[in-house]
């Protein structure tokens, strides 16, 4: 069959799941492939997944890496829940997400791969691909590897930078299939090969027979389309949400006229925050790569102290040992921001895959009465200003704050508009010039915050320290009395940060039979799932909480207004243990622990049997 003859069928979205073993590049596939949808003018949702083990061994299950992707035609909020296609590099990477796919899907196959030996060790009986395990799919066997070898067979390169390369054919495959523009995906590679021409030119020659090779083979009867979304005018780009939290960090810096300091020791899925903001030096942006949780979120706090803008990331197991300095700053009272980017646990528990059960940590997770205030990111375009958000309280009220993102946003990637940064309001950063009337602890009317004073102020010279303060002058003292007014004072500062939480808004009606409340990255699923209930005449609203201390004023309210309340969680009901405790209302959980996100389809069942 000619390539004019084949049809192109329109569709309004696709999921695409692209998985292989951990060192078959599936990462880097559906990132490019993200990219050419985004170019495409897709709206797009993506869930990168890829194992703790940095190299299991070859063709194991514990080994699969893999990148799902949703683009579409209209506005989507996930990265969809079964995929409509599957890319399977090996037999272990079909063994562990064919019963994701959804009915008739279609799965391709590196035939290849599928030898006898690798069946077995994915726990298959025979060879699937011949054995009538997938006759209810749509199945497509490409011999990806001696196709590779093929477009490659003049370079003289070795076995093992072509076999790095068939990658490159299954994206150049599903480029054509769904009608990508794989010109983004060769600009990418000259950058990232442009000192090894010969590995340059291996990739792209392959993406090109992957390309031509679905044009041409009589086995591909049609392509499919997916148009543009109509989306808000402006310049988008993809994003991840660590880089959108990075890129959060440096406006907040040059909105506040601060030097951004990052103390932060590696750690899973919160190091690319790092890596981020090491890149922009040409910013006024310091990090620094501490031996340690603790030496990394002490030097942030002496950063804080000398008048820096001061961040410090981690994930739950470092939070963990942050948490005595973190009580010091709140002591302290300097400006600190501690992002919190959640993974499953306890201990080194799913340092790969994404949870939310930090939440009582952050809050509650420290000795003493210690309020914090803590916002939680959306989505990953989202974590650009929540992190614009929280550096804002951090210095308006002279406070630590936590951010919480978690896996799932940290690498996911959506389109971000990117901001007019003419419309960013600048921050009202005021440090203490004069003498007269200097007390370290004397409180601002309004925020209770104290002065922020540079050390080397002439005249305004002092200390703080971990023991307990005398209000105003900050001298040590062990006054009973003393100790409960600045316990009371310091939570009634962040009580106070109420008065800049905007009033919660209610999508759906106002009132009802249930409202489904979440917070933090649930806010795709549950959106997803309210539409499709809406749609079906159901009386749900949703209401997404993106201060979890303090609480907004209006919440209480707002809740009493339904009949039921429903709350998904990735954890055992950490917000709704908050919710009950703080409005007395019989909020129920529908809690998820698996170490992957909420699916539209598991949330909608949720709301059908709470009704």
């Amino acid at each position: 069959m000619s390539t004019q003859e084949k049809v192109i069928e329109q569709l309004e979205s696709v999921v695409i799941r692209f998985a292989g073993d951990s060192g078959d590049g599936m990462q880097l596939t559906g990132q490019q492939f993200t990219q050419e949808s985004v170019l495409a003018g897709n709206d797009i949702g993506t869930l990168p997944d890829f194992p703790a083990e940095i190299r299991a061994p070859t063709g194991t299950l514990a080994g699969v890496s893999g990148f799902q992707l949703q683009f579409a035609s209209h506005d989507i909020y996930t990265p969809g829940d079964a995929p409509d296609v599957l890319v399977a590099m090996n037999p272990a990477a079909l063994k562990i997400n064919l019963g994701d796919v959804r009915p008739n899907g279609i799965i391709i196959a590196n035939t290849d791969a599928y030898t006898d030996k690798n069946c077995q060790k994915a726990g298959f009986g025979g060879n699937p691909l011949t054995d009538g395990t997938l006759s209810s799919y749509r199945l497509y066997t490409v011999d990806m590897n001696k196709m590779t070898q093929a477009a490659l067979a003049d370079t003289g390169l070795g076995p093992r930078d072509i076999d790095r390369t068939k990658n490159m054919f299954a994206l150049g495959l599903v480029s054509w299939m769904f009608q990508r523009p794989i010109g983004v995906t060769i600009k990418q590679l000259e950058k990232k090969f442009a000192a090894k021409p010969e590995i340059l030119d291996a990739n792209i020659r392959v993406l090109k027979a992957g390309y031509h090779y679905g044009e041409t083979a009589e086995i591909f009867t049609s392509a499919y389309e997916v148009k543009p979304a109509a989306i808000e005018p402006g310049t988008y780009r993809s994003i991840t949400g660590n880089a959108a939290t990075a890129y959060g960090f440096i406006a907040a810096s040059e909105l506040s006229g601060l030097r951004l300091f990052l103390g932060s020791y590696p750690i899973t899925p919160a190091s690319d925050v790092l890596h981020e903001l090491s890149k922009h030096k040409n910013f006024d942006v310091m990090t620094f790569q501490a031996e340690d949780e603790i030496a990394a979120v002490g030097a942030a706090i002496g950063a804080a102290f000398g008048g820096n803008l001061a961040i410090t990331t981690s994930s739950g197991p470092g939070v963990a040992l942050k948490m005595e300095a973190i009580s010091l700053a709140i002591m302290t009272e300097l400006p600190l921001v501690i992002a919190d980017i959640q993974r499953g646990g306890p201990s080194t528990g799913l340092p790969t895959k994404t949870e939310q059960a930090d939440l009582l940590q952050v809050i509650y997770g420290r000795h003493g009465e210690s309020p914090v205030p803590v916002i939680a990111a959306q989505t990953p375009a989202d974590c650009f200003w929540a992190a614009l958000e929280a550096c804002r309280i951090a210095v308006k009220y002279m406070t630590p704050v936590f951010l919480l993102t978690d896996g799932y946003l940290a690498n996911g990637a959506e389109p971000w508009k990117i901001p007019d940064v003419e419309s960013l309001e600048a921050f009202d950063v005021k440090f203490r010039k004069e003498v007269d009337g200097f007390l370290p602890y004397l409180r601002d009317e309004d925020t209770l915050a104290r002065p922020w004073v540079k050390p080397g102020t002439p005249g305004l010279e002092h200390r703080i320290g971990g023991l307990e303060k005398e209000d105003g002058s900050g001298n040590v003292s062990y006054s009973p009395t003393n100790h409960e007014h600045m316990v009371r004072t310091r939570a009634a500062k962040v009580k106070g940060i109420q008065r800049d939480i905007a009033p919660i808004e209610v999508y759906g009606d106002p009132e009802g039979d249930l409202v489904v409340v979440g917070w933090g990255s649930t806010y795709g699923a549950i959106r997803t799932a309210v539409d499709a209930a809406r749609n079906e005449g159901k009386k749900v609203s949703h209401v997404h909480i993106r201060w979890m201390n303090p609480l907004p004023a209006d919440l209480g309210d707002v809740l009493r207004r339904f009949k039921k309340v429903l709350v998904p969680e990735m954890n055992l009901g950490q917000l709704r243990m908050l919710l009950r405790a703080e409005y007395l209302i019989p909020a129920e959980g529908l809690n998820k622990v698996t170490g992957r996100p909420f699916t539209k389809s598991e949330i909608l069942r949720g709301i059908e049997n709470h009704l």
